[in-house]
């Protein structure tokens, strides 16, 4: 394989730690919001609820400093060909879901955010204290809590979509494309 055929090595990397910190924050985000917090508390106790909320929060943040280095080295660095080249359906498709996917991604965690502050909640990184984007505001928290959910709904999509292909290309028509962004040369 030459060094065309695949992303830069970080970008890898960050793709994986995305992935991971992603999957993390899916599985949080949704015990959290079919349990809400009193069945949550009800069923972990204090000390789990907060620790799942302030991961949720932590993850966000996560999400959102890997994402803008990926969009650095996205554009920074040369993205390899397709070899052998994707059909105009497919490049659609890869094109649509992976743009979509950034642009999720880097709106999820910032509403994340704006919800939390809005509705009066610590803004958690780990154990430090993030400043609020926003003041305040208990109807709008309750808005963007609703945007956050439903866009967590379309980045799990997105996900099942971008795991079929990376399947598809695998198993199906064993071309390299599960190769440009594989940890292991």
């Amino acid at each position: 394989m030459h060094e065309l055929d695949h992303y830069i090595y970080p970008h890898r990397i960050l793709h994986w730690l995305v992935a991971g910190a992603v999957l993390l924050s899916l599985a949080s985000g949704l015990t959290l919001g079919f349990l809400g917090f009193e069945r949550t508390l009800e069923l972990l106790g204090n000390t789990l609820t907060n620790l799942l909320y302030t991961s949720h929060k932590t993850l966000g943040v996560v999400i959102l400093l890997l994402m803008t280095l990926r969009i650095i080295t996205r554009l920074a660095f040369v993205v390899p060909d397709h070899e052998p080249p994707l059909n105009a359906f497919e490049r659609i498709v890869s094109t649509s879901v992976h743009h979509l996917l950034y642009l999720a991604l880097v709106a999820m965690p910032l509403i994340g955010w704006a919800a939390t502050a809005s509705g009066g909640f610590p803004v958690e990184f780990f154990h430090w204290y993030l400043p609020g984007l926003i003041g305040e505001h208990p109807e709008l928290s309750e808005q963007l809590f609703m945007w956050h959910e439903r866009l967590g709904w379309v980045i799990l999509g997105l996900v099942v979509l971008h795991v079929a292909g990376a399947l598809f290309h695998w198993k199906i028509k064993r071309d390299n494309v599960m190769k440009r962004m594989s940890l292991f040369d």
